[in-house]
């Protein structure tokens, strides 16, 4: 019998002998285990939800497309869905083939940094040496081909001559939702990833000085969408809300002489939006093929889009 259930009984028994100080310590006593039982539930129902996100997995936003990145209530930045195991072009596939996350390129000359000493884009390593974006973002991109009007005089309509085509900016927004001190990690090293790919080589002991922002590569979605895109990185931001909660992380790849580690607060759900433009050089160019194009869709190892 629960609980609840035999204490009434023995109150409604109280009340049958007509014991009134009785009936009232079971009452009290119903009250008090009551409370204490709701009390239990609650404080495990807490646990439980704390246990998997403390922010109903980003406000139910993360729940699509999403869940199988997660490993005891923590999300597996490193882990790629089952549903990314496909062969593509008939050929043996590595795991980095198979992965269609949207992700943008750390260049040589920076590798070279992070082999030699401790970084803040540290780990940035966890997945692949590159900036993947651990949720789906939204990426907008635009194709045109420019044509200039010609209006001989006495005519209806223009003549166009045709003058050159070109792929828009893409526009890139993705969500960033952490949850521990390992995702408050990641989201630092990708915002100071952004910060780094858009300064030049400038002063100091910097490694080829006076060299603009550099070129990364842009992949996401298979071979046929974004494949080694070249692309530059024109524009990016970041929100910081007031209403959301925010995390830290020790950053002992930050710590000064002595040892001592700094601090860093990520929050808990963030935005970034970034601009970036497809960047082909002259020699690139020239190996355009309108043929493979339309055959390969320009995939083969050029980036074009």
């Amino acid at each position: 019998m629960a609980f609840g259930d035999n204490f009434l009984k023995q109150g409604v028994d109280a009340i049958n002998k007509v014991n009134v100080s009785e009936f009232v310590d079971k009452g009290k006593d119903i009250l008090n285990n009551a409370q204490g039982f709701l009390d239990t539930q609650a404080d495990f129902l807490g646990k439980s939800i704390e246990g998997v996100t403390s922010s109903l997995f980003g406000k139910l936003k993360r729940t699509k497309n999403t869940l199988s990145k997660f490993t005891d209530g923590k999300l597996d930045i490193n882990k790629t869905p089952s549903s990314v195991k496909f062969s593509g072009d008939g050929k043996n596939k590595g795991p980095e083939d198979l992965d269609w996350r949207v992700s943008l390129s750390i260049p040589d000359n920076v590798k070279k940094i992070m082999t030699g000493s401790k970084t803040l884009l540290d780990p940035l390593k966890s997945t692949g040496g590159k900036l993947v974006f651990p949720y789906t973002p939204t990426v907008l991109v635009g194709h045109s081909a420019q044509w200039n009007p010609m209006q001989p005089v006495h005519t209806n309509y223009p003549f166009y001559a045709y003058e050159n085509s070109r792929v828009d900016q893409l526009t890139i927004t993705a969500d960033f939702y952490v949850q521990n001190e390992q995702e408050a990690e990641y989201w630092v090293a990708a915002v100071h990833y952004l910060r780094t790919m858009t300064k030049m080589a400038y002063g100091g002991e910097s490694p080829d000085r006076g060299q603009p922002p550099p070129v990364v590569y842009l992949n996401g979605y298979g071979d046929f969408t974004f494949k080694n895109v070249p692309v530059i990185i024109n524009n990016f931001q970041f929100d910081l809300k007031r209403e959301i909660d925010y995390i830290s992380t020790k950053l002992p790849q930050t710590a000064d002489s002595q040892g001592v580690g700094a601090y860093a607060w990520a929050p808990t759900e963030s935005l970034l939006t970034i601009g970036v433009t497809p960047q082909y050089s002259r020699t690139k160019q020239t190996q355009f093929n309108l043929k493979d194009y339309i055959q390969n869709g320009g995939t083969t190892g050029k980036g074009f889009i």
